[in-house]
């Protein structure tokens, strides 16, 4: 077997209607796909066609369960707008070998990361 890529990833969420107003409002992912009768939504990521889709359970995780990390072109520029809508980075943002990063909390407790590759533009998207 082949792994061909990356299809969606998925995350667990407590309600639709706040994961859509978190992902697509705060983070600013547009919703690619609703999918309501079975409690779940696929957010675009970038122009690609692999997504973010979140769905609700009966009981997220306490925590959270799970990390995803976004590529963005300034990891720096995006905590802070992320901080004046209201989702303050876990950490301030710190240096990896490919450039800057940080991460924040969705409102299950998922871990959302965001990453530049400024350091290693040879390895990044355009």
């Amino acid at each position: 077997m082949k792994v061909l890529g990356l299809d969606n990833v998925f995350v667990p969420v407590g309600d639709l209607t706040r994961a859509v107003q978190f992902y697509r409002d705060v983070v600013g992912l547009p919703v690619a796909k609703r999918f309501d009768e079975m409690g779940m939504v696929l957010f675009r990521i970038g122009d690609e066609t692999p997504g973010l889709g979140v769905g609700v359970t009966d009981v997220p995780q306490v925590g959270g369960g799970q990390k995803v990390w976004f590529e963005v072109a300034d990891a720096r520029a995006a905590a802070e707008e992320l901080s004046a809508a209201g989702a303050a980075p876990l950490t301030p943002p710190f240096l990896i070998p490919t450039g800057w990063a940080f991460e924040i909390r969705d409102p299950w407790g998922n871990v959302i990361g965001f990453t530049d590759y400024t350091a290693r533009p040879d390895l990044g998207r355009s």
